[in-house]
């Protein structure tokens, strides 16, 4: 291809770049959808020796349940890539750990209008603790029954937690529940025959239109994971589906779902629209229907050190944030190596720091690279107004997963993993919030890398799930027991 070639050729793609974006971000009015969804698995150095405190995924969407439009979902998945088999400790949440949802009401980039905190204590009971067993969970042999509800003798580690709201920025707590029991890892048919009988003990009602769950569940996530990383080594040359492929959202056409078989941790609560909004509207059509949302894990403080600014220690009360959660793969593949630790140690409304991340994405780099196919490498103004702005004028940037709650949901059965760049399109999803159904690696791709790979529907050749997602609360599905699964992908 001549000098000429490649420079016409870019133009074209700079030209259709804008013009799709124009659509995404046009779609971002008070009757249509607004940010975008994440993603994150042992993205950072630190946060990868930490994985109890590892955010693996952030979902924030309008129920798609039936009879529970006018509720908002925030789910936050922990510990990526448990393996059912690991006993006798098998997977819990970190009693040292602060969980916790931020939210934005008043469009200002700053997620301190509305928090939600999870904090968790252990409890050694019953037979493990009587008879001092080398067991968390024992059931189903001579002597002592199998564990059918959160009562059962054999539940031996308990996890007791409490969940706190704050409201407006001055941050005065209100306890909603203390004492609420988590659900156990799904230890195997012996111990725990009906485990899903079992779990659903642990979905719980707060009152005035709450609920809440954790406890484990499938990891929902679903990537070609070491084909990703694996320097964009996909498993088809070049990586594109088929119009009939790319429309298919039920079969993998070429890639490996490696995160089949694994579970994680949640934890998802469920409020009605009307508690997160600055007007205390509900969700068919509000005065101000915008919503930003991040997810974060707290330790009791550390410091994290870089080299782009190392005395920034930014405090946050006694405890420190070592993990935040917005926006799809922002820290696995956008954010540089020598800054991921920094990145989440500091709140999003800092993200001006970052920018030249956004304006050159090195994945577009990368890809164009891996492929030989033309990518947007440079000047991406597009990608910083959705990824950190409420709309293309605002000053502030800030990294926040934005939700428009005016837009209605789509059923489970009629959602497009492809959401706005399907045909037909799904408005309800990417870039509006984040369902589990949403496919993150392949939207990612196409969008980072521009109209070539929007084009050509670059993809890592997985559109589904392992397990079949349910259609109501919590939304993620039941945890692969420990005894019967093998990992055959």
């Amino acid at each position: 291809m001549t000098s000429f070639q490649t420079r016409r050729t870019a133009l074209y793609a700079g030209l259709a770049l804008v013009a799709a974006f124009t659509l995404l971000l046009a779609l971002r009015s008070a009757s249509a959808p607004e940010a975008a969804k994440a993603a994150s698995h042992r993205e950072a150095p630190l946060i990868a020796l930490d994985p109890t405190a590892d955010i693996s995924d952030f979902f924030f969407f309008r129920s798609y349940e039936p009879g529970k439009a006018d509720k908002v979902d925030l789910i936050m998945n922990v510990i990526p890539g448990e393996e059912p088999s690991s006993g006798p400790n098998y997977w819990n949440f970190d009693p040292s750990v602060t969980y916790a949802f931020n939210v934005d009401n008043d469009r200002d980039g700053v997620a301190n209008d509305v928090r939600f905190e999870f904090h968790f204590q252990n409890e050694i009971r019953g037979i493990v603790r009587d008879a001092k067993l080398p067991l968390s969970y024992v059931g189903g042999i001579t002597g002592v029954p199998p564990i059918t509800d959160f009562d059962s003798v054999g539940f031996g580690l308990r996890q007791h937690y409490t969940v706190t709201m704050f409201r407006g920025k001055e941050h005065k707590g209100q306890v909603l529940a203390s004492g609420l029991v988590a659900a156990p890892s799904n230890v195997g048919p012996r111990t725990m025959p009906n485990y899903d009988s079992l779990a659903a003990q642990g979905i719980y009602y707060l009152g005035n239109g709450m609920k809440v769950f954790a406890g484990q569940r499938d990891d929902p996530f679903y990537i070609d994971l070491g084909a990703t990383f694996d320097s964009l080594n996909f498993r088809r040359t070049p990586p594109i589906l088929s119009t009939v492929e790319d429309s298919n959202d039920n079969i993998n056409p070429y890639g490996v779902d490696q995160l089949s078989g694994f579970n994680v941790h949640s934890i998802a609560l469920e409020v009605p629209a009307s508690l997160l909004t600055a007007d205390g509207q509900g969700a068919d059509g509000t005065a101000q229907p915008k919503l930003g949302a991040y997810a974060e894990t707290e330790r009791p403080k550390v410091t994290v050190a870089s080299e782009k600014d190392p005395a920034k220690d930014k405090e946050h009360g006694k405890d420190v944030q070592v993990q935040r959660l917005a926006n799809p793969l922002v820290n696995e593949a956008i954010i540089g190596t020598i800054d991921k630790d920094l990145w989440n140690r500091l709140d999003p409304e800092d993200e001006a720091r970052f920018l030249d991340y956004y304006e050159t994405p090195r994945l577009a780099l990368a890809l164009q690279l891996a492929t030989g196919v033309p990518a947007a490498v440079s000047n991406r103004d597009d990608l910083v107004n959705l990824l950190l702005k409420y709309a293309p004028t605002d000053q502030r940037l800030s990294e926040l997963l934005r939700l428009n709650v005016s837009v209605p949901p789509t059923p489970l059965a009629g959602q497009r993993r492809m959401t706005v760049l399907a045909t037909p399109a799904d408005p309800a999803g990417w870039p509006n919030g984040r369902r589990p159904k949403d496919d993150v690696t392949d939207i990612a791709v196409r969008v980072v890398g521009g109209i070539n790979y929007i084009a050509a529907r670059a993809s890592d050749g997985v559109n589904t799930n392992d397990v079949a997602l349910p259609s109501q609360f919590p939304f993620i599905a039941s945890p692969h027991d420990g005894r019967n699964r093998v990992h055959g992908n």
